[in-house]
């Protein structure tokens, strides 16, 4: 039993911890907030994010029970449309499914809400299962979420990422573009 404590009070651990209650506590707040600000934001959690859980540590799987889902559908959704709505048209993206490049195939639509979403899913029920302190309960968690990490949402968070950039870039140049547009404006009325 003292193995266990050792691996969910570990410091990575409770570090994968912390910046996960941050990405699930900035997902799930309906204040207004402008698409620039989300974006910006996100491009410095998600890589922090992932960091973590890349150190979190590979663990055998006890078998004695399967993690509670917190994460009911309306929250899901609830995330998933907070972000849409945030990102507007920069929702959807074209992404190419990079792990099986064995054969020729075309680009899917996807959107960076539901990435957000199934990240946040992972994440907002290993945090929730750590905040009521029960250690077998932390340690199958644990398994659970370093395991999805690998073959699942790992991935999609750095689609998710990509496409943010993306979108980030877009904003910037279209910022850009109005700027020089509304010092154009004023040149010409200076000459008049």
């Amino acid at each position: 039993m003292e193995s266990m404590k050792s691996v969910i009070y570990h410091k990575d651990v409770l570090e994968f911890v912390t910046v996960g209650v941050q990405y699930c506590a900035f997902l799930e707040r309906h204040t207004e907030v402008r698409q620039k600000d989300f974006i910006e934001t996100l491009l410095k959690l998600l890589p922090l994010l992932y960091l973590k859980a890349l150190l979190l540590p590979r663990m055998e799987d006890l078998g004695d029970s399967f993690p509670e889902e917190f994460v009911t559908e309306q929250d899901y959704e609830a995330v998933r449309m907070q972000v849409s709505r945030i990102l507007g048209e920069r929702d959807a993206y074209l992404d190419l499914d990079l792990t099986s490049l064995d054969y020729v195939q075309e680009p899917q639509m996807k959107s960076i809400s539901e990435d957000l979403a199934d990240v946040y899913q992972a994440v907002r029920n290993f945090v929730t299962t750590y905040k009521l302190e029960i250690e077998s309960s932390m340690y199958e968690a644990l398994v659970q979420v370093r395991e999805q990490f690998d073959l699942y949402w790992g991935q999609t968070l750095l689609s998710g990422l990509r496409a943010l950039h993306g979108a980030r870039q877009v904003a910037d140049r279209e910022t850009d573009a109005a700027d020089a547009g509304d010092l154009l404006d004023e040149d010409s009325s200076e000459l008049l």
